[in-house]
C-alpha cells in the first residue's frame, strides 16, 4: 500500500484505511499500528525527522 495514499484511518471495528482515490481496505493492524508503520517509513525516507520526540508526529 501505497502510505502517501492514505487520508483516513479508522476501527468500525475493523481497522479501515480510506485511500486518496477513495477506496477502502480493510487491515489486520490496529490503527495504532497502522500509525507507527506510516510514521516509520516517513522517517525511512527522511520526510519526518529522526530526532523527533514520539507523539510530536
Amino acid at each position: 500500500m501505497n502510505v502517501a495514499m492514505i487520508e483516513q484511518v479508522e476501527a468500525f471495528p475493523d481497522t479501515t484505511v480510506t485511500l486518496s482515490n477513495g477506496k477502502k481496505i480493510v487491515v489486520q493492524e490496529s490503527i495504532e499500528d497502522v500509525r507507527q508503520l506510516t510514521t516509520a517509513f516517513y522517517r525511512r525516507i527522511g520526510l519526518i525527522g529522526l530526532s523527533a520526540k514520539e507523539g510530536d508526529d
